[in-house]
C-alpha cells in the first residue's frame, strides 16, 4: 500500500527526520521529502504535490497546528485535501481530539513502530475518509473514536 507513495516529513528535530525517512524507505516509499518547520512545508506541498504528509506539532516559524489549518482553507491553500498524520509527542487525549477537529486523518505518538506507521499510511491510502466542509475549511468526515465516542465538531470554526 506504500509503495509508490511520495511522502512529506515534517519534524523540526533532524535526528527525527531521518528515523521518519528510514523507516518509510524500508516500507517502500516511492520518495520521502524533508521539511524542518512549518513555512518549508507548505513551500514542499506547492512544490512537490505529496500523497501524504506526516506532520509534527511542536515546530519553529509555524507549529503543526497552524500548517493544518492553512492546508485545510481552500481558499487560502490549493490542496485541503492532503492526507495529514499527526506525528507528535502530544499524546494526551485533548490533543487528539484538538488535531482531529483540525483536520488531520490520523494521529501517532513519538516514538512510534514501523509497523503502526505503515498501518496508519496503509488505512489513508486503502479507506480515505471523504473530506466535508465545517465552516470555512475541509475536514475528514468525522469518525467514531475507538472508545465509541463520536467525535463532534468543535462549537466554533476556527479562522486562519
Amino acid at each position: 500500500m506504500i509503495q509508490g507513495l511520495n511522502i512529506l516529513v515534517v519534524d523540526g528535530n533532524a535526528y527525527m527526520r531521518k528515523v521518519t525517512r528510514m523507516m518509510l524507505i524500508n516500507l517502500g516509499a516511492k520518495s520521502v521529502i524533508e521539511a524542518a518547520d512549518g513555512l518549508a512545508a507548505l513551500e514542499q506541498i506547492r512544490n512537490s504535490d505529496p500523497d501524504v504528509m506526516l506532520l509534527d506539532w511542536d515546530m519553529p516559524l509555524l507549529n503543526g497546528m497552524e500548517v493544518v489549518r492553512i492546508v485545510r482553507s481552500p481558499g487560502v491553500f490549493p490542496r485541503p485535501n492532503l492526507p495529514i498524520i499527526m506525528l507528535t509527542n502530544q499524546g494526551h487525549r485533548s490533543a487528539v481530539v484538538q488535531a482531529l477537529h483540525a483536520g488531520v486523518n490520523e494521529f501517532l505518538v513519538k516514538p512510534t513502530s514501523a509497523k503502526a506507521l505503515h498501518d496508519r499510511l496503509s488505512s489513508i491510502v486503502a479507506n480515505p475518509r471523504p473530506m466535508v466542509q465545517l465552516g470555512d475549511a475541509y475536514v475528514p468526515q468525522p469518525r467514531k473514536m475507538a472508545t465509541g465516542l463520536e467525535l463532534d465538531p468543535p462549537a466554533e470554526p476556527w479562522r486562519v
